[in-house]
């Protein structure tokens, strides 16, 4: 009984070891599975490693070619440089008295960044008339047509000599933002240009800066300079020769005695004193004394003199004394020419100057 119940009971005993080993086996799967998925992820990460490795060898060439960019960038980081050139066509009248003069030229702008005649100023006058020639973004070119204003030097009137300028500015941007630089290659004055009654004698340019407050960073400023001479034979023949010739008779009539020469010398004063005013009216009142002055004054003092000198001889004359108006007359003809003849050479030698 003991050992058939044994026996009979250890298929039981086993059996259920069975049951129990066959309730454990599905433990030992998530484990194997486990095992499997880490090694999936060193797969993985194996992988993104080499990717970032290519990636980054691809990179550090395409950086490193970026790099002398960068540096280029870095020295573009200074002030804007505009080259600017005026070419001249034309100059219009020359009003000395209103202090201006018409221009007609053409523009040239260069840059290494967007410009346009809309970023600069004309300082010294206004600009009537613009036609764009060139529009390309970085390189422009305008026709102008202009008013110029002008300062002139009226000291060695009506030999004057003055220099036409054209002032050009940024309109907004000071120095650390833009600086403008003349262009020699664009620069120029057309062989045709002609000025009535003037005479063009040369050109120039230079850069400068201008501030319109105290301590305020200043703007660069591009300056074009033209010189003019007044033509002198127009000068000669439309003024001094109508004064020259009236104080030559004027001094003629020192050689006359008779009382009639003080009719003569009058009239010969009232045409110079017309002829002044008609000259001086053509340009604007100074504060200094011009060369035409300083002609008038030996002019009038030789007329002067000369007036005195017949009414001492018509004083004489009435008197019956004709010593003394032999003697007047005698120091008349020897003292006023040489004081008038030194006086108008050492007042043109200054013209030499």
């Amino acid at each position: 009984m003991n050992s058939n119940q044994y026996s009979r009971a250890s298929p039981s005993i086993f059996t259920g070891d069975r049951r129990i080993f066959h309730a454990a086996k599905p433990n030992r799967i998530p484990a194997r599975d486990e095992s499997q998925a880490r090694e999936g992820i060193l797969r993985i990460t194996r992988c993104l490693i080499f990717i970032a490795i290519v990636v980054t060898l691809v990179m550090i060439p395409v950086a490193a070619g970026a790099i002398p960019n960068l540096s280029v960038q870095t020295e573009k980081t200074g002030p804007e440089q505009v080259k600017i050139g005026i070419y001249i066509v034309d100059f219009n009248r020359v009003d000395v008295g209103a202090g201006t003069v018409g221009a007609d030229f053409y523009l040239h702008l260069k840059s290494d960044a967007p410009v346009s005649v809309n970023d600069l100023e004309l300082m010294n006058g206004m600009i009537t008339s613009i036609t764009t020639i060139n529009d390309s973004p970085y390189e422009k070119e305008y026709r102008i047509i202009a008013v110029l204003t002008t300062e002139p030097d009226l000291s060695r009137y009506p030999f004057d000599r003055h220099t036409l300028v054209i002032k050009f500015e940024p309109r907004l941007r000071n120095e650390q933002e833009i600086i403008l630089v003349t262009d020699p290659t664009e620069n120029g004055l057309d062989p045709e240009a002609d000025l009535p009654g003037w005479t063009l004698t040369g050109t120039g340019s230079h850069v400068t800066n201008k501030s319109y407050l105290r301590d305020e960073v200043p703007y660069s400023r591009a300056v074009f300079s033209y010189g003019v001479v007044r033509d002198a034979a127009s000068t000669i023949l439309k003024f001094f020769l109508p004064i020259m010739l009236i104080v030559i008779v004027s001094l003629s009539s020192l050689m006359m005695k008779v009382s009639s020469r003080l009719g003569l010398n009058a009239s010969m004063f009232l045409a110079a004193v017309l002829i002044h005013w008609r000259v001086a009216d053509a340009i604007p009142l100074v504060a200094y004394a011009t060369f035409l002055d300083l002609f008038m004054i030996i002019t009038y003092a030789t007329l002067v003199m000369v007036l005195v000198s017949g009414i001492l001889i018509l004083k004489f004359t009435e008197t019956r004394d004709t010593v003394r108006v032999d003697r007047v007359n005698y120091w008349s003809i020897r003292i006023i020419p040489v004081i008038t003849i030194i006086s108008y050479s050492l007042l043109f030698l200054t013209l030499a100057g």
